[in-house]
């Protein structure tokens, strides 16, 4: 299905223009789960300084299997899709437990972990044990799809698995292994681009590629996404003796385990955010209107609006006060808070 010249052409290319990117500094099983974990659905720019802060302060596997979820969640605190971390340390536990702390080399065993799929499975696999398990991404997939000409539905997961099938009749075992899997990926961020035009000219794939010529316009092709539902909140800055109001969502929910400001279903008037806020125990001397934010989810939007409550006392149940230093240093607020807590950083 896939021409055998690929990792011939492509993984000199690689060792060409590789990037020196930490985690390839001394790819072992941890470093290279762990990179793989934070890149998804994340820019490769955003994603060093976490890993090096996340590396300084859980250095082993062992380490963040003992982690603190406090801590484990304010170390990822920005990232989104807190599921990952959660999902690290789930791992993390079962690697100490069930295979004597030691990663396992096993592509089956590795697929077994949380929060592992066949695309980490295959990077793992292929970068940290030399394993001949191709790594198929949104990146490798409009690779292939533009090498074939193939204008079937790139998400189709039928596609996926034909591709992989296909890849996996051509892939090598060793070092070549984890250097053809990271030149896919270099490819994909750097020259067969997902925006913009792709820069053809450059591709070590060019002379195997069928939309070379333009029909990369047209591909990939992807069938049309069901329209996001919309979620109106009222987002409620409550502040006492200089401290603010925070509460903790449940396990089970949506960003479970992060810190939100205490919020409510709907847009709420200034009226009616004061009565809330007795209605909450507390003693408010007004709201005041300071804006809206968007979050966009998967398949969900939040629009909130906010108001900042400033109250006589402290009280309410299941919240929390944290001063601004607090909020910044101690508590891992979710992400699509960020509005709010950016307010409050700037009016202090």
């Amino acid at each position: 299905m896939f021409s055998k010249d690929i990792p011939s052409l492509l993984s000199p290319w690689y060792r060409k223009v590789a990037r020196p990117l930490p985690w390839r500094e001394n790819p072992t099983p941890y470093r290279v789960w762990l990179s793989e974990i934070m890149l998804q659905q994340t820019r490769v720019e955003a994603v060093i300084p976490y890993y090096q802060r996340f590396l300084s302060v859980f250095p082993t596997l062992a380490a963040l299997a003992e982690a603190e979820d406090a801590l484990l969640m304010k170390c990822w605190e920005g990232l989104g899709y807190y599921s990952r971390a959660r999902n690290l340390k789930k791992a993390a536990v079962t690697v100490m437990t069930d295979f004597g702390g030691v990663f396992p080399s096993r592509y089956e065993d590795i697929l077994s972990l949380s929060g592992i799929g066949e695309y980490t499975a295959g990077a793992i696999g292929s970068i940290a044990f030399g394993l001949p398990t191709p790594a198929v991404d949104g990146n490798v997939l409009r690779i292939l799809a533009r090498l074939l000409g193939d204008g079937r539905d790139v998400l189709s997961p039928a596609l996926k698995k034909e591709y992989r099938q296909g890849l996996l009749a051509i892939y090598p075992s060793g070092k070549a292994a984890g250097e053809l899997t990271q030149a896919f990926m270099e490819l994909g961020q750097r020259v067969c681009t997902a925006s913009g035009t792709p820069k053809c000219a450059e591709c070590p794939l060019a002379s195997l590629c069928a939309s070379k010529d333009g029909g990369y316009a047209a591909i990939p092709y992807r069938a049309p996404k069901k329209a996001r539902k919309i979620e109106k909140k009222t987002v409620l800055l409550l502040l006492c003796d200089n401290a603010f109001a925070l509460s903790l969502r449940p396990a089970e929910a949506l960003l479970g385990g992060l810190w939100e400001f205490p919020n409510v279903e709907g847009h709420l008037s200034a009226q009616e955010v004061f009565a809330l806020a007795r209605d909450l125990g507390l003693s408010p001397l007004g709201a005041e209107a300071i804006g809206e934010a968007k979050h966009i989810f998967t398949h969900l939007e939040w629009h909130m609006r906010g108001f900042l409550v400033p109250c006589e006392k402290k009280g309410g149940e299941n919240l929390v006060f944290a001063t601004d230093e607090d909020i910044q240093k101690k508590y891992a607020i979710a992400s699509a808070f960020r509005f709010f807590k950016k307010f409050i950083a700037e009016n202090k």
